[in-house]
C-alpha cells in the first residue's frame, strides 16, 4: 500500500513549489503511526481536504517517513537524513527520529561536525550535540577549517568561538571566523570587503582571543587582515610590547583546550647492553578501547646512554589502512622518561575495534624498553586492551618493548 494509489483516501503535495511531488496515502495507516496525523484526520479540527500541501518537507524525506510507517523499514542516506529527522520530529515519529540521530552519530567527523552541531541544536538533540562537541573540541583545527564551518548560522558561530575547550591555536580560530564572514557576505549578497565582513560578524569578532596569539602570529595574520581598525591593531601591538598596556575589547586569557591523557602499558622499564636497538625495523602494538577516544600521539622511550636525537616515523592504522602518520625528530635526555611524538591531528578511534600503532626509530641504538606489559589498562573511564601486532619486526609486543604510551583525548 505504500506510495500506492490503490484505496488511497488522501494525497500530499510535498516540497517547495516547482519541485513538489504528489504522494498518495491512507489516513488510517498514518493515524496509527503518528499522533499528528491522527489529529489531522480524526481530531476535532480534522482536515476534510483530500489534498494536503506540505511545502517545508523534502519529498524524499517524506517518502522515507511513510515507508517506515507502512512497513517499519528505515532507509537512510547521508544526503537526506537531516531532512528525514525534520519530518520525523514534525510528525512525532520518535523511533525514526532516533534512527536518524544514530545515523548522524556514526557518520560524524570533523568536516561535518559544525553543521551537525547547528542542526542538533535546532532539533533539540542533546546526545548528538554532545557528540558534535567531542569531535569539535578534539579535532578543532580540522573542524574549523572545514567547508561545513562556513555554512553554520551566526548563533552556532558564536557558541563555537566562545568554546573554552577548543584544542587549537587562536590564529586558526581567527582564520576560520574570517572564512565564515566571507561566506556570509556571499549569502547576503554583499561585496566581500573588510567592512562587510566585520558587519556580518558583529560582536562575534570580539569573542576571538586575539591577544593570546603569539606576536608573530598576530603580525603575520590578524594585523594584516584589514578587518581590525588601525586603532585596534595599534593597541594590540602595544599590549604585546608596552609596559603600560592599553585596554582591549578582546578576551585576554588563553583557551584551556583539552588535557591529553596517557595510557601507560608497562609496569617497569629497563635497559641492557644488547637491547633495545634500532636499525629501521618497526615496533608495533595493537590496541582497542571500550569507548570512543581521539588518539593524538605516542609516548616513546629514548636513549639509555646519554642525550641523543632520534628521527621517528609513527603511524596509526586500522585494517591495514593508514589513518595518521608523522615523520619527525625528538631529543632524549638519557632518562627513562617517555618522549611525546604527536600526529598532525588527533584521530577518532571507535570502540571495540583493533587499531595498530607503529614506530620506526633511527638514532642511538641502545634505549630503554618496557617490561611487565599489561593486556588491559584502565585510564579514567576508558579501558584499553593490547595484543601483539604482526607488523612488529623489532621485538615489541604486549609483554615488553617500545611504544609504552598512547596519548589521547577522551
Amino acid at each position: 500500500m505504500f506510495n500506492n494509489e490503490l484505496m488511497a483516501d488522501v494525497h500530499f503535495v510535498v516540497g517547495a513549489p516547482g519541485a513538489a511531488r504528489r504522494v498518495p496515502a491512507h489516513k488510517y495507516v498514518l493515524a496509527v503511526g503518528s499522533s499528528v496525523f491522527y489529529a489531522m484526520f480524526y481530531g476535532d479540527l480534522a482536515e476534510v481536504k483530500s489534498e494536503i500541501h506540505i511545502p517545508d518537507v523534502e519529498p524524499a524525506a517524506f517518502l522515507i517517513l511513510l515507508k517506515y510507517m507502512y512497513s517499519d523499514e528505515i532507509d537512510l542516506e547521508a544526503d537526506t537524513v537531516l531532512a528525514t529527522l525534520y519530518a520525523a520530529k514534525k510528525y512525532i515519529v520518535p523511533a525514526l527520529a532516533k534512527a536518524c540521530v544514530n545515523f548522524l552519530e556514526t557518520s560524524l567527523e570533523a568536516k561535518n561536525a559544525c553543521v551537525l552541531l547547528s542542526q542538533s541544536r535546532l532539533f533539540e538533540e542533546p546526545e548528538l550535540t554532545q557528540r558534535c562537541w567531542e569531535v569539535i573540541d578534539a579535532q578543532a583545527e580540522m573542524a574549523l577549517r572545514s567547508e561545513g564551518f562556513c555554512e553554520i548560522d551566526w548563533q552556532t558561530l558564536e557558541i563555537i568561538v566562545t568554546r573554552e575547550a577548543l584544542n587549537t591555536k587562536e590564529a586558526v580560530v581567527f582564520e576560520a571566523v574570517l572564512s565564515w564572514a566571507e561566506a556570509e557576505c556571499k549569502r547576503q549578497g554583499l561585496p566581500v570587503t573588510p567592512r562587510n565582513k566585520r558587519h556580518v560578524l558583529g560582536p562575534a569578532l570580539y569573542l576571538v582571543r586575539i591577544p593570546t596569539m603569539t606576536l608573530e602570529e598576530f603580525a603575520n595574520g590578524a594585523a594584516q587582515s584589514d578587518i581590525l581598525t588601525l586603532e585596534e591593531t595599534h593597541n594590540i601591538f602595544l599590549w604585546y610590547t608596552a609596559a603600560n598596556k592599553p585596554l582591549l575589547e578582546f578576551p585576554l586569557t588563553k583557551r584551556k583546550g583539552l588535557a591529553p591523557q596517557r595510557c601507560h602499558r608497562f609496569q617497569s622499564s629497563a635497559y641492557r647492553s644488547n637491547q633495545w636497538r634500532y636499525r629501521g625495523r618497526c615496533d608495533s602494538i595493537q590496541f582497542a578501547v571500550d569507548r570512543r577516544v581521539f588518539v593524538a600521539g605516542l609516548g616513546l622511550y629514548g636513549s639509555s646512554s646519554g642525550k641523543a636525537e632520534y628521527s621517528v616515523k609513527i603511524e596509526l592504522k586500522r585494517l591495514g589502512v593508514v589513518l595518521a602518520q608523522n615523520l619527525t625528530k625528538f631529543v632524549s635526555d638519557g632518562s627513562s622518561n617517555t618522549f611525546s611524538v604527536w600526529f598532525e591531528h588527533p584521530v577518532q578511534v571507535e570502540q571495540d575495534t583493533f587499531y595498530t600503532a607503529s614506530a620506526v626509530l633511527d638514532g642511538s641504538e641502545l634505549s630503554y624498553f618496557g617490561q611487565e606489559g599489561m593486556t588491559e589498562v584502565q585510564c579514567g573511564k576508558v579501558t584499553f586492551q593490547f595484543q601483539c601486532s604482526s607488523d612488529s619486526t623489532n621485538g615489541t609486543g604486549v609483554q615488553g618493548g617500545q611504544i609504552p604510551e598512547l596519548i589521547f583525548y577522551a
